[in-house]
């Protein structure tokens, strides 16, 4: 793996977010990793950063229960703002919830990748990464 990425953790669990960074680390394919703790703060970001591709994220791993704005409602705003955004970001629902009504919902958005019930596995994470390295590679 040689591409390293900009990954933005949406999530207001911060044994969550500490977890991920240093399995991130770990398997050295980030140049920045970014936390927000509610969808609200990561849409701020985005709309501030729309024209430094530099800046945004390549990656959002989104959970779905949080304050103030959760990852459906960030979808919501994402998809509305996706048409002004200069770079295509990969989005992970990532979540706890089992919930079939839950996973039906995240799976018929289709900027949503895909939905992965948490914890997600050093092993996991590391295909998730080969993927989007093999397509960029493609591309």
């Amino acid at each position: 793996m040689k591409n390293h990425y900009n990954i933005c953790v949406v999530d207001d669990d911060d044994i969550y977010q500490f977890t991920i960074s240093k399995t991130l680390q770990s398997l050295k394919l980030t140049k920045k990793i970014m936390f927000f703790s509610d969808g609200e703060e990561a849409i701020s970001f985005l709309i501030e950063n729309l024209y430094c591709e530099d800046q945004l994220p390549d990656i959002i791993f989104l959970d779905i229960n949080m304050p103030i704005m959760d990852g459906f409602q960030f979808m919501e705003e994402y998809v509305q703002l996706k048409p002004k955004l200069d770079k295509k970001i990969i989005i992970y629902m990532v979540s706890s919830s089992i919930d079939p009504v839950d996973i039906a919902k995240a799976k018929s958005i289709s900027d949503i990748s895909d939905y992965i019930i948490k914890p997600i596995q050093k092993g996991e994470l590391k295909a998730i990464m080969e993927q989007i390295e093999e397509r960029d590679e493609l591309a």
